[in-house]
């Protein structure tokens, strides 16, 4: 499924002042990652967010988010944001920030 290339650009630009980010093509869509470790990506319209495992079950609470699954069983530590749930400036920082801290607990790769 291609990504949505609007969507795409804002994660770009958001990302532009962040040192060692990579954009990748990952689980068939776009994935941008921080010193190695995925952050966000996309996949379709759908936002893939890495998040802490503290957060997990809360952000799932969460409008327009639901578990990242396109296998048929759960990627825990993931979820798929719908295009309402990062439409503002605002809402889509979170989730970046998001997605880098739970990166950044991570060792980071070699």
């Amino acid at each position: 499924m291609p990504h949505d290339e609007k969507t795409a650009e804002r994660l770009r630009r958001a990302l532009a002042k962040e040192k060692a980010v990579d954009e990748i093509k990952m689980f068939g869509g776009l994935c941008f990652t921080l010193r190695g470790r995925m952050c966000v990506g996309l996949l379709g319209k759908d936002l893939v967010a890495r998040v802490t495992p503290e957060l997990y079950d809360k952000a799932l609470k969460e409008p327009h988010v639901r578990p990242m699954d396109f296998t048929g069983r759960p990627m825990r530590g993931f979820l798929f944001v719908a295009p309402a749930g990062y439409r503002t400036p605002a809402s889509l920082t979170r989730w970046i920030r998001r997605g880098a801290e739970a990166g950044a607990r991570l060792k980071p790769r070699a």
